[in-house]
């Protein structure tokens, strides 16, 4: 079965406008959360719905995030709440040769469930494993966090099991009326890509992955 095809975990995870751009496979949605370092979680309380963005990462299959103990979204995570958490990635901006068909590339995910508590020594191993994920090796040279500093966060995650993505490629979808018509059509593509590192300290001097960041950053600066 394609990925495309395959059955949504749920009824709240079917992709019902433009069904055919749903993907419901581990693979994709894993791809989607790790190219993310920033998701939105979205989640009730008696004042309304609110929906905060919030660091986030991947280990296997769950959505982890952290912050303060004071959090409301964190408090309410932790007895149990009911939370939707949803990443978006935009690749382009698509222009039509009509209004009504101009449209957006995009690589997005939704997360439904309800977040486990992440303590003890799994705690730190997990904020270990986000430090790597913004860069390789880093964990090891800074100072890990303390008893006072570890106490004071929480680290949350959520399964990516009932969880469905959502993908647009391509070029302009226009009606063949349209087609003839004398006007600039086609992508204007978008990417987050890294620039040129801010240097606030090298005593040993350039660590590996900022060295790796910087020539990312030159190669795109000359294209």
């Amino acid at each position: 079965m394609s990925p495309t095809n395959a059955t949504p975990p749920s009824e709240r995870t079917r992709v019902r406008r433009v069904a055919q751009r749903g993907r419901y496979d581990r693979e994709t949605l894993h791809a989607i959360v790790d190219a993310a370092y920033v998701c939105h979680v979205a989640f009730a309380d008696e004042h309304g719905v609110h929906c905060i963005p919030t660091a986030c990462w991947r280990e296997g299959d769950h959505l982890y995030i952290h912050g303060s103990n004071g959090s409301r979204m964190l408090k309410l995570a932790t007895h149990g709440a009911q939370i939707c958490v949803t990443i978006t990635h935009l690749d382009g901006l698509v222009l039509a040769r009509s209004a009504f068909h101009h449209s957006m590339n995009y690589r997005s995910a939704v997360i439904y469930g309800v977040f486990d508590i992440v303590e003890g020594a799994a705690k730190a191993a997990a904020l270990d494993t986000f430090v790597e994920k913004i860069a390789p090796g880093r964990s090891r040279e800074v100072r890990p966090g303390d008893i006072n500093e570890l106490a004071a966060t929480t680290v949350l995650r959520v399964a990516i099991d009932e969880a469905a993505a959502k993908i647009r490629t391509g070029g302009p979808r226009d009606d063949e009326a349209d087609m003839t018509r004398e006007v600039w059509a086609g992508v204007l593509p978008l990417a987050m890509r890294p620039r040129t590192p801010i240097i606030d300290a090298a005593p040993s001097g350039t660590p590996d992955y900022v060295r790796q960041w910087h020539e990312i950053a030159s190669a795109n600066a000359a294209v």
